[in-house]
């Protein structure tokens, strides 16, 4: 395709040439590999594997490209949905001044500038059943009037019309809404029976084509039926109307469906919607650029005026500022910000003017990584879901044997026409059993729950973790970085020997600034804020849960827990009762030796989360049973305990020991969950029934949890929860509704009342009624949206 320069928002720079692109994934292709492109072999590089579509309903089905789902014959979205976004340039003076490209006001000749307008996103598969639908609607109205005028007084369409006229009028009539406007239906038909996947579809084929098959012969050849199914007039009994509207009932539900299922990406075009679309990029020579967010690079220097979101995310190196990090963390007040200080992409930049440098873009950064935790959710498959999978494996079956043996038992033992009454009642039972609602009923409510979900902090990696939380009786809680800040301070340095103070938390912090344990980081700040020089490091050893070890300056320094020492066969018993008094003031207390000789003793304090009391306050009273879990002394453990309350406690615990402890309690019979934030917790998040990561931990504990909580705030674990048990009622109730609807229609359209009431059910009835059942189970799971969480 050509490409205009002018308009053109994808560029790139190759030997001294600009080339032009029209999209970012062209682009990025390009840099990638360009001899490759410019030799003309670039043509046969994969798509962009953005442009892979889903099933809803069967996340296993993946294809590049729109299309239908070979299983359920739904169609297929977005893996990922998107927001497309488009740059103009603007005049800050004349608003009504826009154009494509940067330049000069004509007015008053300020220079224009950029601005992100969001694009309408287009649904191909809704713009043409939306089209079929109206045709269909168009031509089913006359239809209906020229097949049930005649029930008016007088019989007015016999009047003006001729019967043999009339049903050809029909059969012109309802050719295209069936063969043009239902064509969809039956590709979708053919397709589950090819992959012997028979699903909704399969039945609305059979039900319209058999209808409509059945009324051409009629109305082209009445001669091939029996004289008693013939008219005094000599025509014979057609059903064009039921057909046509049944095709239209059925687009109308298609249309209500994906205008519905599309509602359910809200979620992910809101967190899409946080990152502001352009950054402005300075270049070596210090001019600025306003550039595509998908054109900035790891190591580009961006400037960040007042107001503005941060682009990407980087490091400050100049100017200062308080940036708003709400979105991220849930805290009101705003940050201060200088050089060497991170910032989060999204965020909101105060009053003063910052240069950052770019440390992680596209799908590296946090708001990116977020969307795809919910989009992965989202396509997951919640373990109720099989309940509803056996049963649709012999739903379909069956449904046509109910359809055989109800024109079965019509053709024998009913009413005359029989035959006529055998269609009608096959063909509504084939209808309204469509089971749409019964394969909606979880998945829609999954998708839901998981967007609500990413509004309240809370990002579910897959739909089983909504369904198990739900059963949790059982509480594990880390210490260090989920109950308490994770930041802790040196309280207490005590020196003995020859030893000073400054050059024992020196080699302290020499063999600490190694270790990523929060403890270490302490020793390292402290060391830091009393300007010290902190030497290099040599032969770094650590000794999960115990401690670390290394060469500073020619000396073996080792700093840990009294097992440490005691490996490196030292004695600080003489130290006991000084260390137990400050461990039951709450400080964790390390010992430091150095060359086999114990130098130094060092208390560091965690404070406790603001937030942690009023949450843990919410849990007990949702009936769960609280467990702390940590790997710091026993004392130091159960001091910070009893100001929570906590009444059990497992202190001094190796990573693969926290992990055991788990396993035990679900050894008697407990269903448990983890919260934890650091590398160590990994074991024990991974073991847990329901693993919950602090988004301010690791990426390790994060990628080995179920459940990440965005802001760190363990008030988001009792919203979690009450989230987890409103999914699960909306997809019993749904689950309910599908089962309920089908269990009342079949007999109903089989005619099993009709000798006692004398009930029929029409097949647009049937049409009407299944359409309706998918969009009340789509409109039920909906309601999740306004859960109270």
């Amino acid at each position: 395709m050509s490409v205009d320069p002018a308009t053109s928002q994808q560029r790139a720079d190759h030997a001294g040439e600009t080339y032009f692109f029209c999209c970012g994934g062209c682009r990025q292709k390009f840099e990638s590999d360009p001899e490759r492109w410019l030799s003309g072999a670039g043509a046969e590089v994969e798509a962009d594997p953005e442009a892979f579509y889903i099933c809803p309903m069967d996340p296993e089905v993946r294809q590049q490209g729109p299309g239908s789902c070979p299983k359920c014959g739904m169609a297929l979205e977005p893996e990922t949905p998107t927001e497309a976004t488009r740059l103009e340039y603007t005049c800050p003076m004349h608003p009504e001044v826009v154009s494509p490209q940067p330049g000069s006001c004509p007015k008053c000749g300020m220079a224009l500038e950029a601005r992100s307008v969001v694009v309408e996103e287009d649904n191909p598969e809704l713009r043409d059943m939306t089209r079929r639908f109206w045709v269909a609607a168009a031509l089913s109205l006359p239809i209906l009037l020229l097949a049930m005028g005649d029930m008016l007084p007088g019989a007015p369409v016999s009047r003006v019309i001729a019967p043999r006229w009339r049903v050809l009028a029909e059969l012109l009539l309802a050719t295209p809404v069936v063969l043009w406007a239902g064509w969809p239906f039956f590709e979708r038909a053919v397709q589950s029976l090819r992959n012997r996947s028979p699903n909704m579809f399969t039945l609305i084929g059979l039900g319209v084509g058999a209808s409509f098959g059945y009324s051409v012969l009629a109305a082209l050849v009445p001669g091939l039926f029996p004289a008693s199914f013939r008219a005094h007039d000599g025509t014979v009994g057609v059903y064009f109307e039921a057909a046509a509207v049944i095709v239209a009932l059925v687009l109308l539900g298609q249309v209500l469906e994906l205008r519905a299922r599309s509602k359910t990406g809200a979620a992910i075009r809101a967190l899409l919607g946080l990152s502001p679309a352009i950054a402005r990029r300075l270049t070596p020579q210090g001019d600025e650029q306003d550039v595509p967010l998908a054109d900035v690079r790891v190591g580009d220097r961006l400037r960040v005026r007042p107001g503005e979101k941060i682009p990407v995310d980087g490091v400050v190196v100049e100017g200062s500022s308080a940036v708003d990090e709400s979105m991220m963390t849930g805290e009101p007040l705003a940050v201060a910000k200088g050089p060497g200080d991170q910032v989060v992409g999204a965020t909101v930049n105060g009053t003063g003017a910052l240069v950052m440098e770019a440390e992680r873009v596209g799908s590296e950064t946090l708001l990116a990584r977020i969307v795809a935790l919910v989009a992965q959710a989202q396509r997951s498959r919640a373990p109720i879901q099989q309940l509803a999978d056996r049963v649709a494996a012999v739903f379909v079956p069956t449904v046509v044997a109910v359809a055989l043996g109800a024109f079965v038992a019509w053709s024998l033992w009913g009413p005359e026409p029989r035959f006529a009454y055998a269609l009608l009642a096959a063909v509504s039972v084939l209808i309204i059993a469509c089971p749409c609602a019964l394969g909606l009923a979880t998945p829609m409510s999954i998708m839901v729950a998981t967007g609500k979900g990413a509004g309240a902090g809370v990002l579910f990696k897959n739909a089983g973790a909504i369904q198990r939380l739900r059963d949790v009786d059982t509480l594990v809680l880390d210490k260090t970085g989920t109950l308490t800040e994770g930041k802790p301070g040196l309280v207490t340095l005590e020196v003995f020997g020859d030893f000073s103070e400054a050059r024992a938390l020196a080699l302290a912090a020499a063999v600490e600034r190694s270790s990523e344990h929060p403890l270490a980081e302490a020793i390292v700040a402290a060391a830091e804020q009393r300007d010290l020089v902190i030497p290099a490091v040599r032969d770094f050893e650590s000794r999960t849960g115990r401690g670390v070890l290394g060469t500073v300056d020619g000396y073996r320094v080792a700093l840990g827990s009294a097992p440490l020492m005691a490996d490196l066969g030292l004695d600080p018993s003489q130290l006991a009762k000084r260390a137990e008094a400050l461990r039951a003031e709450g400080q964790t207390v390390l010992f430091a030796a150095v060359d086999g000789a114990l130098v130094a003793m060092l208390g560091i304090a965690d404070p406790v989360r603001e937030t942690t009391p009023a949450a843990l306050a919410d849990l007990e009273a949702m009936g769960l049973d609280l467990v702390m879990l940590s790997g710091d002394n026993r004392t130091t453990a159960e001091a910070v305990a009893r100001r929570l309350g906590i009444g059990r406690v497992v202190a001094e615990v190796l990573p693969q020991e926290k992990a055991a402890e788990i396993e035990r309690l679900q050894h008697s019979g407990r269903v448990v969950a983890m919260a934890g934030d650091g590398i160590n917790d990994a074991p024990a998040l991974a073991q847990a029934d329901v693993g919950i990561a602090l988004g301010s931990g690791t990426d390790i504990a994060i990628e080995s949890a179920d459940v990440t909580l965005v802001r760190g705030d363990l008030r988001a674990i009792g919203r979690a929860r009450r989230l987890s048990q409103a999914t699960l009622r909306n997809i019993r109730q749904n689950l309910f509704f599908a089962f309920a609807y089908n269990a009342l229609g079949v007999p109903l359209a089989a005619g099993l009342l009709y000798p006692v009431f004398g009930w029929l059910l029409s097949p647009m009835i049937a049409a009407a009624a299944m359409s309706l059942s998918s969009v009340s189970v789509i409109g039920n799971a909906l309601r999740l949206r306004r859960a109270k969480l």
